[in-house]
C-alpha cells in the first residue's frame, strides 16, 4: 500500500509574518504538502511553498551528477483562489526555473478569464524579474471547474475528465483522485474546496470559507466521513463579531464554525487552519487550551500527518 502524507508548511491568512513570538506555529501563508503513491501535490502556494522548493533543489542535486542524470521534480500544485496569501511564493518556486521540471498547477478564478493570465499578472512582468512566459521549467497552468476530477497515475501526465459522480471515475486501484467544488462563501469569486482521494482515504482542503447558520451542507456532503479536513479557522467568535470591526463577510470561519464543520462532516481528523497574523504564539495557545477537548489539531508549521 502506498503512502498517503500530509506536511503543513505555511498556516497563515492575509500575510506572513516574521517575529519571535510567532515560531510555535510558524508565519508563512498557506501551503500544504501531500505526498500520496509516489505523486507531489501541492496545496496553495503561499510562502510556505518556498521552502518546499529548496528542499526538492537539495534533493534534485543529489539524484545525480548532472543534469542529464537528475531526477527531474514533478509536482501538482492545487490553488484555492488567487488572493496574496495564497499565491505569493510562487515566483520563489526554485523548480520553476529548472528546465527539466514538470509543474501543473490548477486552479479556476472566473468565466471570463484563465488563471494563466491572472497569475502572470499578479505575480510575473511589473512585479517580477521575468515575465510568465520566461520560466524555463515545463510549466502547465489549466483552468479546473467542479464538474472535473484530475486522476494521477503513474507513467502518465495527469488526466482531467468530466466526472458526474465519484463512484463513476472509473479510477485504477493505485490511482489519485482529485475533485473539488466552488464555494462562495468567499468574496471575490469565491475558492475551491479540494479533495484528494486514494484507495479508502480522502482528504479536505477548505480553507478560506466562511459558514451559514446551521452550517455549510454543501462541505457537509462533500466532506462527509473524509478522514483529514483542513478547515479554515482565522478567527475567534470575538473577533468575528466585533462591535467596532466586524469580520463578517471576509470570508473567514472562526474556531466554532470549523467545530460545527467537524460534526456535519463526521471527519475522522480535524485541522484548525489559517490563522489571523495577529495571533501569536500565547494567544493560539489559550485557543488551544479553550478547545482541548474537541478533538481538533492546530495546524504548524512542520506538522506531519500519516493517513495510511
Amino acid at each position: 500500500m502506498g503512502e498517503f502524507k500530509v506536511k503543513f508548511r505555511g498556516v497563515r491568512g492575509s500575510y506572513p509574518i516574521a517575529n519571535k513570538d510567532f515560531l510555535e506555529y510558524g508565519g508563512n501563508t498557506s501551503c500544504v504538502e501531500v505526498n500520496v503513491n509516489g505523486h507531489l501535490i501541492i496545496l496553495d502556494a503561499g510562502t510556505g511553498l518556498i521552502n518546499i522548493g529548496s528542499e526538492l533543489m537539495e534533493k534534485y542535486i543529489a539524484s545525480g551528477i548532472n543534469s542529464a542524470e537528475r531526477t527531474p521534480v514533478n509536482a501538482t500544485v492545487l490553488i484555492s483562489h488567487i488572493h496574496q496569501d495564497h499565491i505569493q511564493g510562487f515566483t520563489f518556486f526554485r523548480p520553476l526555473h529548472i528546465p527539466s521540471s514538470i509543474i501543473n498547477v490548477y486552479g479556476n478564478v472566473n468565466y471570463n478569464e484563465s488563471l494563466s493570465d491572472e497569475l502572470a499578472e499578479l505575480l510575473f512582468g511589473k512585479s517580477f524579474p521575468l515575465d510568465l512566459g520566461d520560466i524555463a521549467g515545463n510549466l502547465n497552468i489549466k483552468d479546473l471547474n467542479e464538474t472535473e476530477g484530475i486522476i494521477l497515475r503513474h507513467g502518465e501526465p495527469p488526466i482531467i475528465k468530466r466526472i458526474e459522480n465519484e463512484n463513476d471515475a472509473c479510477v485504477e486501484e493505485d490511482d489519485v483522485l482529485i475533485t473539488c467544488y466552488r464555494s462562495y462563501a468567499h468574496p471575490q469569486e469565491g475558492v475551491i474546496i479540494y479533495k484528494i482521494s486514494y484507495k479508502d482515504k480522502v482528504l479536505v482542503y477548505a480553507t478560506d470559507k466562511e459558514s451559514y447558520p446551521g452550517g455549510d451542507k454543501k462541505l457537509a456532503n462533500f466532506a462527509r466521513g473524509c478522514n483529514l479536513l483542513i478547515h479554515d479557522a482565522q478567527y475567534t467568535m470575538e473577533d468575528y463579531m466585533d462591535a467596532y470591526a466586524p469580520k463578517q463577510g471576509y470570508g473567514h470561519s472562526t474556531f466554532d464554525m470549523a467545530i460545527e464543520a467537524k460534526h456535519q462532516t463526521h471527519a475522522e481528523k480535524v485541522v484548525f487552519f489559517h490563522y489571523d497574523p495577529a495571533y501569536d504564539d500565547n494567544k493560539l495557545n489559550a485557543i488551544k487550551e479553550h478547545y482541548k477537548n474537541d478533538d481538533i489539531i492546530f495546524a504548524y508549521e512542520g506538522l506531519e500527518i500519516d493517513l495510511m
